[in-house]
This record gives structure tokens, C-alpha cells and sequence, in this order.
């Protein structure tokens, strides 16, 4: 089972030429396409990369634009894919405070930019909360439980009116692996530890091989330390990608020196084979 990166905010190798980074995020995790990026670039980088550009099966992690927006240059309306993702994807999530600290005259729109019925016309499209088999040993887990810190971030549109965004629909990818669990992450809003705890329960493995954007960009210092504790010696892989922000992979880095490692565009991981 290889899991390859597609789309990121970094490419890790020059070579095959041309390789594209943007801020967002898609891999490739064995035959399953895990979110899309925001643009066609995870599609152009797949054929680079000699990765399938067709999956008969897209599992979205959650609603934002940065993993949705690639999402139509791998619809086939006489090929039909499978897209599993949570019942509140289609809802409008919008941002009024940039990072850089600015505050927008009007709310800036930043969920999937297709309707259902768009998205439809090319896809079969489950809806669920719960954890999912998409394909052997291959589990969307759903709908997360946070008794752990969380990541919540911006807007969302609920009944007519802007509320703050929990973002409930946000689901990562579990892989049952010979080895234990392989978790693959698109932004973590629900949290690393409570994402980790959850496909435990899902798969009955520890989680021995973390992937993909943890948003612990928006993490203090002292949080990733005490995250970094609770890590130590229970990982084989930390790859962090996309929102994991670089004062959180530096310290990682060093605290979790045997199981870190950089990753970006073009970047294969592989993982023992699926249980």
C-alpha cells in the first residue's frame, strides 16, 4: 500500500519536471483519491507521477475550496466514481479574517464550489456520518468524537445566518495495515488526538503511521509540545503536510527525530500491507 501526495503546499522533489504545489491538499492512498486540491493540479501531478488519474472510489475530507476545488477533473458522468463524504460537505463556509490579519468588507466563500446536483451529474455520492469500508482495509471514518482540543475555523452558513464553524464534516482516511494503523489527514479539524483515537476504535489497531495536514498551524508552542509527549513512542511515520505549519514541524522534528519526516508533491510513502 503506497500513499502518494498529489497535491501540497510544497513539492518535495524537482524531478519529473513540472511538478505544481498549492495550498491544499490530495493524496493518492492506494487505489482511493483522498481529497482534490483546489485546483487541476493533483490531476496534471498524478500523470507525472505515473499515479492513476481515474479512482473508482473519492472520499473528501471536509467542505473547504483547498480540498474540494479539484474535485471536477475527476468526474465521470459514463464512468461514474464513488465520493463518500459527510451530509454537511455541501453547506456554504465562508471567512471574514484572513491570517494575515486583515478584516474583508464582505465574507469570502470558501467551501466545495459545486452543488450536490453538480457534483451528481458525474459521481455517485454516499453521504455518512458514520465509518465507511470504501474498499479493503481502506475506512472514511465520519463524523469524529472531540472530548480533545479540536480545530474549528471561520463561518458557516446555517438557516440563512453566519455561525462559527465547527467543522463537523470533517473525516481523514484509516488504513488497517499488518503493522497497525495508517492514518491519512486532510486538515484536522477535529483534532490529532481525537482523529487518532477514533480510528483506533474503528480499525482495533494502534495508530502507528500519521499523514497529511494536522492544523496545528494554529497551535501555540506549548500545545505541540504537549501533543509531541502524548505522540512519543507510539509512531513509526509523521509526515505532516499542507496546515501542519512549519514552528509545528520543527519541533516534531525534534521531538519525534526517528518517526519525522518531510514530505511534499511527489512524495510516495509506503506502508506495510492492509491487514
Amino acid at each position: 500500500m503506497n500513499v502518494t501526495i498529489l497535491a501540497d503546499n510544497t513539492v518535495a522533489t524537482g524531478i519529473p519536471k513540472g511538478l505544481r504545489g498549492e495550498w491544499g491538499f490530495a493524496a493518492a492512498v492506494g487505489d482511493v483519491l483522498f481529497d482534490t486540491g483546489q485546483s487541476t493540479a493533483a490531476l496534471d501531478n498524478a500523470r507525472l507521477l505515473d499515479c492513476p488519474t481515474e479512482f473508482e472510489t473519492i472520499v473528501l475530507s471536509h467542505a473547504h475550496y483547498d480540498h474540494t476545488m479539484g474535485l471536477d477533473a475527476f468526474l465521470d458522468p459514463s464512468d461514474r466514481p464513488t465520493i463518500y463524504c459527510h451530509p454537511d460537505v455541501w453547506q456554504g463556509r465562508f471567512i471574514t479574517e484572513p491570517a494575515d490579519g486583515r478584516t474583508l468588507d464582505e465574507p469570502i466563500h470558501i467551501g466545495i464550489p459545486y452543488t450536490r446536483a453538480e457534483v451528481q451529474t458525474g459521481a455517485d455520492i454516499v453521504e455518512h456520518r458514520d465509518p465507511v469500508e470504501v474498499t479493503d482495509g481502506v475506512f472514511a471514518l465520519g463524523e469524529i468524537p472531540r472530548p480533545h482540543d479540536d480545530n474549528p475555523v471561520h463561518l458557516r452558513e446555517t438557516d440563512g445566518e453566519l455561525v462559527d464553524d465547527l467543522v463537523p464534516d470533517d473525516q481523514s482516511v484509516a488504513v488497517a495495515t499488518s503493522d497497525g494503523t495508517a492514518l491519512v489527514l486532510g486538515c484536522c479539524h477535529a483534532g490529532l488526538r481525537n482523529t487518532i483515537d477514533h480510528a483506533e476504535s474503528v480499525t482495533g489497531q494502534p495508530v502507528r503511521y500519521v499523514i497529511g495536514g494536522t492544523h496545528l498551524v494554529a497551535r501555540d508552542a506549548d500545545d505541540i509540545h504537549e501533543l509531541a509527549d502524548w505522540l512519543d513512542g507510539r509512531l513509526e511515520l509523521f509526515a505532516g503536510t499542507h496546515c501542519t505549519g512549519f514552528e509545528a514541524e520543527k519541533i516534531l522534528s525534534e521531538r519525534l527525530p526517528g518517526a519525522f519526516r518531510s514530505v511534499g508533491v511527489g512524495s510516495t510513502l509506503e506502508l506495510p500491507a492492509t491487514a
